[in-house]
């Protein structure tokens, strides 16, 4: 199988990082990497250009790791209160998985942290608090604070015991629509020729 030289113009998974120069198969090279934008040929004038890329890399991982710096001590201090449905038992219908936080910190604290950097070593059953790893950065790791919390619970708790009047309602106040719109439709007219039979 042949082999080319390449040089990655972004990052990679499992093959690289920006400006890295690495030897992949030709066709890998000819067929993804290129059609993509990710990688270009290892020739005299691109090589040129790997100084370029090099500095650009490490200006992009100088941001990265301030702005993960940064989030790891704003999410250091925080508790994620995840409600589930549970059974009379206290265990979850379902379980609280890597994707479920990822997608509450965006939705409670509007951080966005991806599910891959969310170390779980197995997805929460039970109702509880537990510390999960945050592996932002490869240099910064954090603790989430996680509360799962029972929705069935606290609905029953906030719940207002309802007087017995109201309970004994008619069904026609149930649903007042269904009524009114049997008497909307228009009436059938009988046909001009044919009498009705009574």
């Amino acid at each position: 199988m042949a082999k080319t030289e390449v040089i990655l113009t972004h990052n990679v998974v499992g093959l690289g990082g920006e400006s890295d120069q690495v030897k992949v198969a030709a066709g890998y090279a000819r067929n993804y990497l290129f059609p993509q934008r990710l990688a270009i040929p290892l020739t005299g004038a691109n090589k040129r250009r790997l100084e370029a890329l090099r500095k650009r890399r490490s200006e992009r991982e100088t941001h990265d790791l301030s702005a993960m710096t940064e989030l790891s001590q704003g999410l250091s201090k925080l508790t994620l209160v995840i409600t589930m449905k549970t059974g009379e038992d206290g265990k979850l219908f379902g379980s609280v998985t890597a994707g479920t936080i990822a997608d509450e910190l965006k939705h409670q604290f509007e951080a966005t942290v991806e599910k891959r950097k969310i170390h779980l070593p197995q997805p929460i059953k039970k109702l509880g608090e537990y510390e999960v790893e945050l592996r932002l950065h490869s240099e910064v790791v954090t603790t989430l604070k996680v509360r799962v919390d029972s929705t069935t619970s606290a609905a029953k708790s906030s719940e207002a015991p309802v007087p017995e009047s109201r309970r004994s309602a008619s069904p026609k106040s149930e649903a007042p629509g269904k009524e009114d719109a049997k008497n909307d439709r228009p009436q059938r007219k009988p046909r001009p020729g044919k009498t009705e039979t009574t």
